[in-house]
């Protein structure tokens, strides 16, 4: 009978791996969402139910999904630059978000129960799938030594 072994999954030294990951799970939670919501939406509300999760998947998750999209754009700045673009990017957001909303408000084609209750899910699952994403990405504190004791050349 053979032993059981566990090879540790590898580190990666990318200091952006783990927020890549993180936008991926995000990405594809959304998409979870937004396909679970529609349908059940839908089942509820018919057309303008499946038109409300879609419209609340696509506020909510790009919401999220912008702000992993412009940390990635601004890892290699310089820690002001980096400061600056996401304080800009983030005032922009909720300039977006405001008037998306405004532009959506005197139109009927949408349930407004389902957008609102598809926005908040995916605020919470979205953002919950990104946190796993960059905890379960192992990236070193250190960096490692190769095997003759010193360290290895980046």
């Amino acid at each position: 009978m053979g032993s059981v072994t566990s090879t540790p999954e590898p580190y990666s030294s990318d200091p952006t791996a783990a927020l890549r990951r993180g936008l991926r799970y995000g990405a594809l939670a959304l998409l979870a969402l937004a396909v679970v919501g529609a349908i059940v939406a839908s089942l509820f509300a018919g057309v303008s139910g499946l038109w409300g999760a879609l419209l609340g998947a696509a506020v909510g998750g790009g919401f999220i999904l912008c702000t992993v999209l412009a940390v990635l754009l601004t890892a290699k700045l310089p820690a002001v630059t980096a400061g600056a673009v996401l304080l800009g990017s983030w005032l922009l957001k909720m300039i977006l978000a405001i008037a998306v909303l405004a532009i959506l408000d005197p139109m009927d084609f949408y349930n407004r129960q389902a957008m609102v209750i598809v926005i908040v899910l995916s605020l919470v699952i979205v953002l919950g799938a990104e946190t796993y994403g960059v905890l379960q990405t192992r990236v070193p504190y250190v960096t490692p030594n190769d095997s003759d004791g010193k360290p290895d050349a980046a």
